[in-house]
């Protein structure tokens, strides 16, 4: 399973919602700019972030983006989710009546397995986590490889 555009730039926007929290709101422009994304795909993105519960709009002056919870406290599997939909390596495993070979599928319980795995990673792993990753590896660097 590969992720898109949307799973990365979304991480992305988060790290660099987190690594810039303590200056208060990031503005959608100075997040597109430091991260190489256009704006328009941007707002889409911060836009379901927001919708998710992830991410509050600040508005007015001294406006923009923050967290809506500690860092410490959302995990890549919301992220993910929030702008990907359901993780799923096959489409049977969320939706059983898209194939009718499920019941005998000898595959299927190696996706599932394969789900699961993923869910784990992804749902254990801290935004947090991931920027203090960046803190220790990557120093001031404001592009985030993902």
């Amino acid at each position: 399973m590969r992720l898109s555009t949307k799973g990365r730039y979304g991480t992305r926007a988060m790290i660099d919602i987190a690594m810039h929290s303590a200056q208060g709101p990031t503005l959608m422009k100075d997040i597109a700019a430091r991260q190489d994304i256009a704006p328009k795909y941007l707002d889409h993105i911060l836009s379901a972030l927001r919708k998710a519960g992830l991410l509050k709009n600040i508005r007015g002056r001294g406006g923009g983006y923050v967290l809506a919870r500690p860092a410490a406290n959302i995990t890549l599997r919301e992220i993910i989710e929030a702008v990907e939909g359901k993780i799923s390596p096959v489409e049977c495993l969320d939706n059983p009546s898209q194939c009718d070979r499920v019941a005998a599928c000898p595959t299927r319980p190696v996706w599932a397995r394969l789900r699961q795995a993923m869910l784990d990673v992804l749902g254990t792993t801290t935004l947090d986590m991931l920027t203090e990753h960046h803190v220790q590896h990557a120093g001031q660097q404001t592009i985030y490889c993902i």
